[in-house]
């Protein structure tokens, strides 16, 4: 009894239930059931034991989720999965070993789902990226409707220019430097404001280490109105110089990137008078 009590706590007999025994060794098992009535109550109790606690253990799945999962993946129709029938064991072939193939199937259905969530993870970066092209067209969309607005309100300013006498539209055309060039000056004469058509520019494109400066000719002394570049401001038709308040001609010289403290006379490219 002492030899049948230690081969019971071997732990045989649930490595039998388990099916981890070779054929050798599950003959062995099936044939001590036979001999040792106390050998079969045993197996009986591991296997109600181990299948209780497997049912605890379990979560149902839904009706369907399998084929709902492969048909997401797929998006066609799946056919019905049928699981293998199973397999009529020997009077002492474990119960538990029924359930290895639920276990199995239970298996493949998880793999199927980490498959979804992959392919979904993907589609997600997909709408993130189209969400980020939308907001670049929103934005793209916004700045073309300021410059419009912008371009429209420079239009009109200037289509006033003349219903107000205080309004003088400035001609400037080319000198020695360069007899092509010319562009156009507004200058309201009370209220001080000085601005350069951008439109109308028709000066020699800049480097990055020079810049245009406007000067303002005030009884022969030249006042400086501040510097640009030709077309760098692509929004404004208008670009708003510095104030004066009294000139007789405005000139326009090429100096180094920052302006100049006086102007550089052989470098000046456009001037023109204001007339009375």
């Amino acid at each position: 009894m002492e030899e049948l009590k230690a081969y019971m706590e071997s732990g045989i007999l649930e490595l039998y239930v388990l099916g981890q025994l070779n054929a050798q060794e599950q003959a062995e098992v099936e044939a001590m059931a036979i001999k040792y009535p106390e050998i079969k109550q045993e197996l009986e109790a591991i296997e109600i034991a181990m299948e209780q606690y497997a049912q605890q253990q379990a979560l149902e799945p839904s009706a369907g989720l399998k084929n709902k999962i492969l048909s997401q993946i797929t998006q066609e129709p799946v056919k019905e999965i049928i699981l293998p029938t199973p397999i009529n064991y020997a009077p002492y072939e474990s119960k538990i070993r029924t359930l290895r193939v639920a276990l199995a199937t239970c298996a493949s259905l998880l793999v199927v789902s980490g498959v979804m969530l992959y392919k979904t993870h993907h589609q997600l970066g997909d709408a993130k990226d189209q969400i980020a092209s939308l907001s670049l067209e929103k934005e793209q969309f916004t700045t073309t409707v300021s410059h419009m607005r912008q371009t429209n309100n420079d239009l009109q300013k200037i289509a006033d220019m003349p219903n107000d006498p205080d309004w003088k539209i400035v001609k400037l055309a080319g000198t020695k430097m360069d007899p092509s060039a010319k562009m156009v000056v507004y200058w309201h004469v009370s209220g001080k404001h000085v601005m350069v058509d951008n439109s109308k520019m028709g000066l020699p494109a800049n480097d990055k280490t020079h810049q245009y400066q406007l000067w303002a000719l005030v009884n022969g002394k030249p006042v400086d109105l501040g510097v640009f570049d030709v077309k760098a401001d692509s929004t404004h038709i208008l670009l708003q110089m510095k104030e004066i308040a009294s000139a007789q001609a405005f000139a326009v010289t090429l100096e180094k990137r920052g302006g100049s403290p006086a102007p550089t006379m052989d470098k000046m490219v456009v001037m023109g008078g204001v007339s009375i």
